[in-house]
């Protein structure tokens, strides 16, 4: 019965695992959304999918892996970001990704499931047969021999979903005009990581697991890629160079900083690594060498808005809102309102504590929202200002914003109600307060009937 629940246990674990992607830390950055886009939206195209409706979302994971979990979003681990060493790489792990949503994987997940449960409800049912008949060792391996054979249905599945998005990944890349170098070379990251990790690559092992092997998929690949147009097309040098300077703030921002000044040492003079150390010293409290990393890169380009955030960043999160107004103001307009950093501004203006730069808060933080609805930071922020201003219903319509983002229903339930009284009945704002309090109700009550 243990090993029964074990292969039940390893099942139950599969078909959690969309479930686990929705609540890892995802990670937003206004460049680095940017450049996924950017990088993205070729093969977007070429899947027949469009742009807008795609999302690619950074996951704050240090594991090298990407994946859908239902809709139209990629999930990218800042891991594989990490890892990559082009964008070209980055480009074929989205192609493969893509693979997966128009194949609609996802949605035929539990044809996977279904086929894996029917043959263990099989062995089950024959198992205790056989127990009732007196054979509790022939019940335990009948049983045991059919959960085996679930799990092996289910991992076949899989592996012939991987290899689909492998095919339509390579066929998204020649529809754009993208080599398949980079996609070969993160595979073989790949293997050199099974190699590390001590994982068989014989053929007994290829059926225990939920991809192909490495080596196959490439072999395989090799003979797609080689031949096809794109093959020798050259690299997007100005994308590369993006994905460059996106991979180094992103590890200045994650690691530890120590870490990065070892990786970026001062002898560095390159935007990167000035990148990388800015994060660095600020995460130590070092504001006059994160400072002067910022000046630095501002000196290469002075109207670059990430460099002009990072620097009203630094101000700001030193204890110096009024000091940050200025670059943040500058890199919101350069960035034609780029909610994540018209975010910053809007905090910067509130944290003056001037009453004067309230009604300028509001404006800026309203149009950050109404531009991306999903940022609990903006509707903190706009609840914060529309407090100050002395509009409560407001205030507690933000805040219902943001707690429903979080999935805090009780909280986002009484704000949303109580944004309703405040608020005249029939207008847009009172409209969203009560789809907001549904929304929280329905959630609440699916919460209490799984129970």
């Amino acid at each position: 019965m243990r090993l029964l629940c074990q292969c039940l246990a390893v099942l139950l674990a599969i078909a959690m695992v969309s479930v686990d992607a929705r609540a890892q830390s995802v990670l937003r950055d206004a460049e680095t959304e940017a450049l996924l886009a950017e990088m993205a939206a070729p093969l977007v195209e070429a899947a027949g999918l469009q742009p807008g409706n795609v999302d690619i979302v950074l996951i704050n994971d240090p594991s090298i892996n990407a994946f859908v979990a239902g809709g139209q979003a990629v999930y990218i681990h800042s891991g594989l970001i990490d890892a990559a060493d082009t964008a070209n790489e980055v480009q074929g792990v989205i192609a493969h990704e893509l693979g997966h949503i128009t194949g609609g994987h996802i949605v035929r997940f539990d044809e996977g499931v279904s086929q894996a449960t029917n043959i263990s409800i099989l062995s089950l049912i024959l198992g205790v047969g056989a127990a009732l008949a007196g054979g509790s060792e022939a019940a335990l391996g009948v049983i045991a021999a059919g959960q085996r054979a679930a799990l092996g249905k289910f991992l076949a599945f899989s592996r012939v979903q991987e290899s689909s998005a492998d095919a339509a990944g390579a066929d998204f890349l020649s529809k754009a005009g993208i080599s398949g170098r980079g996609s070969l070379a993160f595979f073989g990251k790949l293997r050199n990581q099974e190699f590390r990790y001590g994982y068989s690559q014989d053929d007994e092992a290829a059926f225990t697991r939920t991809h192909p092997l490495s080596g196959d998929r490439i072999a395989r690949l090799r003979e797609v890629y080689t031949i096809d147009p794109a093959w020798d097309a050259p690299d997007d040098a100005q994308l590369q160079a993006r994905f460059v300077r996106v991979k180094a703030k992103l590890y200045g921002f994650l690691s530890d900083p120590q870490r990065t000044i070892n990786a970026f040492p001062e002898t560095d003079q390159s935007v990167p690594a000035r990148y990388a150390r800015a994060y660095a010293w600020h995460k130590n409290a070092l504001i006059a060498q994160a400072l002067a990393e910022t000046d630095a890169l501002l000196q290469t380009k002075p109207d670059d808005p990430y460099f002009l955030e990072l620097k009203g960043q630094v101000l700001l999160e030193s204890g110096k809102p009024k000091e940050a107004l200025e670059h943040l103001r500058r890199a919101t307009a350069l960035s034609h309102n780029q909610p994540l950093i018209a975010s910053m501004f809007g905090h910067a203006l509130i944290a003056t504590e001037d009453p004067a730069n309230y009604p300028e808060a509001e404006r800026v933080l309203r149009t950050a929202v109404g531009r991306d609805r999903f940022n609990p930071f903006a509707w903190y922020q706009l609840g914060v200002v529309y407090a100050a201003l002395g509009d409560e219903p407001r205030a507690r319509l933000a805040s219902a914003e943001q707690q429903v983002m979080q999935r805090n229903y009780p909280q986002a339930l009484r704000s949303a109600q109580a944004a309703m009284v405040g608020l005249p009945e029939g207008t847009p704002d009172w409209i969203r307060a009560q789809d907001i309090s549904f929304e929280a109700r329905t959630a609440l009550e699916q919460i209490r009937d799984r129970k």
